[in-house]
C-alpha cells in the first residue's frame, strides 16, 4: 500500500465518525483508562486482604466492595452525587483544594471506576487464594519481609489474575451508563461517554446511524480488550510457568 493509500484509508477511517462521535470514543478511553488505573493498587490490595488475612469486618468490607454489582447503577450514582457535589461537605471540601468530581470527566472516572471495581477485585482474589500460601511462607522463613515476599513471590504468579482483574474492569468503565449519568449528567465533550452518546442519539429524530455506528465501536472495543487480555494472560502464565 503506497503512502498516499494509506493517508486516504485513515482520512476515510476518521470521516466514519462525526466529530462529536470521535469525541465521545475518546472520552470514554480516557475515562476508562484512568478509572483502571486509578483502581487498580486499591483492588490488588483488597483481594489480598480478602484471600489472604482475617481481621473483624471482612464480610462487611467483602459486602461493600460486591455491593455496586448488586444496586442499580442509578443509586451509585446518586450517592455519589449526594456526596461529592458542591454542595455536599465532602464535596466542598474537595472544591476547596481544587479536586472536582461530580459533572467533569473526573467524576465520570470515578463512578466507572466504582462499578468496575468488584469485577477487578473477584479476578485477582480468586487468582492470589490459587497460589499456595506455603510458597510465601517458605520465602517469610528465608528472612524475607512481607511486602518483599509479595513483589517476589505473589505477584508473579498472580499477574495472570491482575491483568484480566483489569481488563474486566476497563471494558465495565467503557460500557458504565447508569452511575456516570446520574452523577455527572451528559454534557457533550465533557461528560458524554460511548454508552450516554449511544442514548443521546437515540432520543433524537434519525440519530439512529450515529448510534449504530457507536454500537460498532464498542463493540469493537470490548473485543479488541477481550482478546488482548487472553492474549497477555497465556503469555504470562507460560512465563510463570517456565514455559
Amino acid at each position: 500500500m503506497s503512502r498516499r493509500d494509506s493517508l486516504s484509508w485513515t482520512t476515510d477511517a476518521m470521516d466514519w465518525l462525526s466529530p462529536a462521535e470521535w469525541e465521545a470514543v475518546r472520552l470514554s478511553l480516557r475515562v476508562s483508562f484512568w478509572a483502571t488505573v486509578a483502581a487498580l493498587p486499591f483492588g490488588l490490595f483488597i483481594a489480598y486482604a480478602l484471600a489472604r488475612w482475617r481481621f473483624p469486618g471482612k464480610q462487611i468490607l467483602n459486602g461493600l466492595v460486591h455491593l455496586p454489582l448488586i444496586l442499580p447503577p442509578v443509586v451509585t450514582g446518586y450517592l455519589l452525587l449526594s456526596t461529592l457535589s458542591p454542595r455536599a461537605p465532602v464535596g466542598a471540601f474537595l472544591k476547596s483544594i481544587g479536586i472536582s468530581f461530580a459533572f467533569n470527566w473526573t467524576g465520570a472516572a470515578l463512578a466507572a471506576g466504582i462499578m468496575g471495581f468488584p469485577l477487578m477485585v473477584r479476578a485477582m482474589r480468586l487468582s492470589i487464594e490459587a497460589v499456595d500460601p506455603k510458597l510465601e511462607q517458605a520465602a517469610a522463613t528465608l528472612g524475607a519481609s512481607r511486602p518483599w515476599v509479595f513483589v517476589t513471590v505473589t505477584l508473579p504468579m498472580v499477574l495472570p489474575g491482575v491483568l484480566a482483574g483489569a481488563i474486566l474492569g476497563f471494558a465495565k468503565a467503557m460500557g458504565e451508563f447508569g452511575a456516570t449519568i446520574t452523577f455527572v449528567s451528559n454534557i457533550p465533550g465533557q461528560t458524554q461517554t460511548l454508552p450516554s452518546a449511544i442514548y443521546a442519539f437515540l432520543q433524537v429524530p434519525g440519530g439512529e446511524a450515529s448510534a449504530l455506528r457507536l454500537v460498532a465501536v464498542a463493540v469493537a472495543v470490548a473485543m479488541l480488550a477481550l482478546l488482548l487480555s487472553e492474549w497477555i494472560s497465556r503469555r504470562v502464565a507460560a512465563r510463570v510457568g517456565g514455559a
